[in-house]
């Protein structure tokens, strides 16, 4: 008897609605955003990066001594082997966008990683620590290498955001952008079977290594749709302009069934929480850097939708603007993206070991039937 499949549920919709596997990473109710049962509210108002990412690991906050010790490890795991940075340096920059060479760089790091071919728990944990550390390190070097600039060692004692905005300027870091950068890490850590969480447990699904989980994860937060999306909202506020246009920018674009980039959210209706914390962050240091007209512009647009089509920002919108306003080259907005979603990327992995099932869903066929070859002169 033919096997009898039911195809009921999402079809050519993005899986919407369809419930893909069990976590007990972090879960999306309603508008409420929580990591391992911790609001993001919560830890964007007490926690640190290094604080958000053991919790993700271990599904517990450390204690006081944990703490400093996950930090320490997480700092000395930090720089990047020079005869591996000699070969980050061939790696073309013109042309190409730093996803493709963070891509690309986070590949040829698992030849410098001894553990690579190793799935224990243990090994798993040592390239978990080196892949978190040096994400922000490979973000910072591409930077460098493209400029002509030689390649920072991070210091020791410091967070992982505080050297992230050393090692991508060269000098110390206003103390203020720090703890507002580390809050946009928290922010970005995790956000339940997004995209990218999804390619890396249909990796890792099929037993392959760590590094080949989080490359995959890295090439779905590449696009537009995903995490390029705070890249092009920048994009779009330059092209809007000034003040005065950014109504009308929204009524044509919505005339012309063309995205707003940053605006809409396939999960949240009632609104991002991450998108409200960075819009307060957004007001702030636009006015600090004296362009108050973009987060006023973002206003703008952020109403117009909201009035037209219903439709709110998410985490996109105004990050985007957060990060401009702190001298980050747009381009750079993704790969920070990725520097913190490594550590839920990581998380979502280690639960696909433990309770492993290789993904292997159904399509549904539309094609046509019952076709005969034919020679070629007959056709």
């Amino acid at each position: 008897m033919a096997e009898v499949v039911n195809f009921d549920g999402a079809i050519d919709k993005g899986l919407e609605g369809v419930v893909a596997c069990t976590t007990a990473v972090s879960s999306i109710l309603g508008n409420t955003l929580s990591y391992r049962g911790y609001t993001i509210e919560d830890l964007a108002s007490h926690s640190t990066f290094e604080e958000v990412t053991y919790l993700l690991w271990n599904n517990r906050l450390p204690n006081k001594s944990e703490l400093e010790k996950f930090s320490t490890e997480l700092n000395q795991n930090m720089k990047l082997a020079p005869d591996f940075v000699s070969v980050l340096k061939t790696i073309p920059t013109k042309n190409v966008h730093p996803m493709a060479w963070l891509r690309t760089a986070v590949s040829l790091m698992s030849h410098w990683d001894t553990d690579a071919g190793d799935n224990s728990i243990e090994a798993n944990r040592r390239k978990a620590l080196r892949l978190t550390a040096q994400m922000s390190s490979l973000v910072t070097a591409f930077e460098a290498i493209r400029n002509g600039r030689e390649v920072l060692a991070p210091k020791n004692g410091k967070s992982m955001a505080w050297n992230f905005m050393y090692m991508l300027k060269g000098g110390e870091p206003d103390a203020d952008l720090v703890k507002l950068f580390d809050t946009c890490l928290i922010l970005h850590a995790d956000h339940e079977l997004n995209c990218s969480a999804f390619a890396t447990r249909v990796t890792t699904s099929s037993l392959s290594d760590l590094h080949s989980a989080i490359v995959s994860a890295i090439g779905a937060l590449k696009g537009p749709l995903h995490g390029g999306a705070n890249e092009q909202v920048m994009v779009m506020l330059a092209k809007i302009g000034t003040i005065e246009n950014a109504q009308q920018f929204v009524k044509d674009a919505l005339e012309a069934k063309e995205k707003v980039m940053g605006i809409g959210h396939r999960v949240y209706k009632n609104g991002d929480p991450r998108a409200a914390i960075l819009r307060k962050f957004s007001e702030q240091l636009t006015k600090k850097i004296g362009k108050p007209e973009l987060y006023q512009m973002s206003v703008l647009i952020d109403d117009t939708m909201q009035k037209e089509k219903g439709l709110m920002p998410n985490v996109d919108f105004y990050s985007a603007t957060v990060y401009h306003a702190m001298g980050i080259p747009t381009d750079i907005f993704t790969p920070i993206f990725a520097a913190s979603r490594v550590s839920g990327w990581i998380a979502h992995a280690m639960e696909q070991y433990e309770k492993n099932r290789i993904y292997r869903p159904r399509s549904k066929w539309v094609g046509k039937d019952g076709l005969k070859w034919s020679p070629a002169e007959a056709r």
